[in-house]
């Protein structure tokens, strides 16, 4: 993979590859494991079990296939609101919500002009903070990465973020993230895509193998 395949335009069927990936990756993983595992607590999601960050994408993705959007939709409060609207439903219920979701939802957010693009970025963080969980390999990285670094490359400049250059050992080409205007000097980054991800999503970080300057790991975090 090199920066050339990072597209300017929005790839609007780039959301809906990345969930099917993910998908057919972390429904079987999910199917596999004991109900002990379910109630496991998340480093990533202080306060949120599996089961809870599970409960959460599935209910994300299913107001997208749905088109719900009252407001206030996915703020701590509506996310809260649909975790305990779930809380008495299997295991397995659950998991299925959430194949239906990632199966349906990326025509969904093709359709949306751009604007769902990164909840799909944000689930396939949230299945990454799952495998952290059960020390199953694959944790923000896996057949995924590449559609997730596109879309953080574009989300970050939407954004208008903190500029960023980026050599991934991933990758020939270094990224560039953020800002592109010229008008503030990038940071750098040396590392592996996997913890890149964990930088922006602000997820916990290795205690070595990857280098920042020229910004606080804090002011990367795209999530809040």
């Amino acid at each position: 993979m090199t920066s050339a395949d990072v597209q300017e335009a929005r790839d609007p069927e780039l959301p809906g590859r990345l969930l099917t990936c993910e998908r057919d990756a972390l429904i079987p993983l999910l199917r596999s494991r004991p109900d002990a595992d379910f109630a496991l607590a998340t480093a990533a999601c202080p306060g949120w079990t599996v089961r809870d960050v599970l409960a959460h994408c599935s209910a994300a993705l299913t107001r997208v296939v749905e088109s719900r959007f009252e407001k206030g939709v996915f703020s701590p409060e509506s996310n809260d609101r649909d975790i305990a609207e779930r809380a008495d439903w299997s295991n397995a219920r659950v998991v299925d919500e959430l194949e239906r979701g990632m199966t349906e939802a990326g025509p969904v957010i093709a359709k949306a002009g751009g604007v769902l693009d990164v909840l799909a970025l944000g689930e396939w963080v949230h299945a990454g903070d799952v495998r952290e969980t059960f020390g199953a390999p694959g944790a923000y990285a896996g057949e995924g990465l590449p559609y997730a670094l596109t879309l953080l490359t574009r989300v970050t400049r939407e954004k208008g973020h903190l500029p960023l250059h980026a050599d991934l050992d991933d990758m020939d080409e270094p990224l560039k993230l953020g800002d592109i205007s010229g008008e503030r000097t990038p940071a750098r980054y040396i590392g592996d895509g996997a913890t890149l991800v964990r930088l922006y999503a602000g997820r916990p970080l290795p205690a070595s193998g990857y280098e920042l300057a020229g910004a606080r790991e804090a002011e990367l975090n795209i999530f809040g």
